[in-house]
């Protein structure tokens, strides 16, 4: 079973990182949305999310028939592979394990390019080289989790333009782009009219909402989205999700903010991990990759504060860990115990 960060039950904590969630919190407007929604939860969801697929059509400027809302992103993973029943396909290492595990259900014979620290694990130009003809299907993340890599835009176009001349789908999860400066730069929406490309995204991190469950996948196949839809249970966007979801995309000032103090807080975690001689990498999202001593995730455990330990994502040794980049006094917290307990 693979462990995912934010496994808060097993454990008590009194600081959790190791769920990369926006530091401000889910918005006021959403958890009234939220509390609106349990009220209204006596009828039955709109099975297709017409009020939200409508706002969401305005914010990418898209018609809404390429929009299909999910329990989150991670169900509308595996309704993808049930649909495409890839029989191979190509995914990064490491990466979202939600990729491999929906494959795997579908039985696909999975290739893996390996990130390696030699090139700040990085996809590099030779990723070209492994698009080929018998490919079903490529997942991308970007940024990368837990690496908190982009992929360079014009290699990514590159990427996109060989997996659609080799008839290959290429699915690209821009569930961290929200967190990332200029993140327009590094979006594929500008390439969505074309078939062979999935885009997607998430409420969960940037609005700090994990526990109600929303994403949406973006396309312009019609008869995709069209069988994905058929292939999931009905009803799976609840009325909380559906009304938190509309509240929360009118948010603007929230997203200003999120990325103000995320820059600040992040400047001054990387100045403090540096300071502790740690190797980082990546951290263009809300959370920074990095590696320490091999035993810091259960000597911070014990002490109540929760990490990623990432020794479980493929293509990573022990010693890697990912943090998200939190408020100042959990971040100082955070700080201040790694360096106690080094000095025993």
């Amino acid at each position: 079973m693979h462990i995912h960060g934010g496994n808060i039950y097993k454990n008590k904590v009194k600081a959790d990182f190791s769920a990369n969630l926006n530091l401000l919190g889910m918005p006021e407007s959403v958890q009234k949305a939220a509390i609106e929604g349990v009220l209204a939860s006596q009828v039955y969801p709109d099975p297709d999310c017409t009020l939200l697929r409508e706002k969401l059509a305005l914010l990418h400027q898209i018609p809404m028939d390429q929009i299909l809302c999910g329990n989150g992103a991670a169900e509308l993973i595996f309704a993808l592979a049930a649909e495409v029943k890839p029989q191979k396909a190509l995914i990064v290492a490491p990466s979202f394990f939600e990729y491999t595990q929906a494959l795997n259900y579908v039985h696909c014979e999975i290739t893996e390019y390996f990130l390696t620290k030699e090139h700040q694990f990085c996809i590099q130009e030779d990723f070209l080289d492994w698009i080929k003809p018998e490919l079903d299907l490529v997942f991308l993340c970007n940024p990368n989790n837990p690496t908190g890599q982009l992929i360079d835009p014009i290699l990514l176009e590159k990427i996109v333009t060989k997996a659609t001349k080799m008839n290959c789908l290429c699915v690209i999860d821009e569930c961290f782009l929200s967190f990332v400066d200029e993140k327009d730069q590094y979006s594929c929406s500008s390439l969505i009219k074309n078939n062979s490309i999935c885009i997607l995204k998430a409420f969960t991190k940037i609005y700090a909402m994990p526990g109600i469950r929303l994403g949406y996948l973006i396309a312009s196949d019609q008869k995709l989205l069209s069988n994905m839809k058929n292939g999931i249970q009905p009803w799976s966007v609840s009325v909380v999700a559906q009304k938190a979801g509309v509240a929360a995309l009118d948010e603007v000032e929230y997203l200003n903010e999120t990325l103000n103090q995320l820059k600040s807080e992040k400047d001054f975690l990387l100045e403090q991990l540096h300071l502790l001689d740690y190797e980082v990498y990546g951290s263009a999202a809300n959370f920074i990759f990095f590696k320490g001593e091999t035993n810091l995730f259960q000597q911070l455990l014990s002490e109540g504060i929760m990490i990623r330990d990432c020794s479980n994502f493929s293509g990573l040794e022990q010693g890697y860990f990912r943090i998200a980049v939190r408020t100042r006094q959990e971040n100082c917290l955070l700080i201040e115990t790694i360096r106690r307990i080094r000095h025993g």
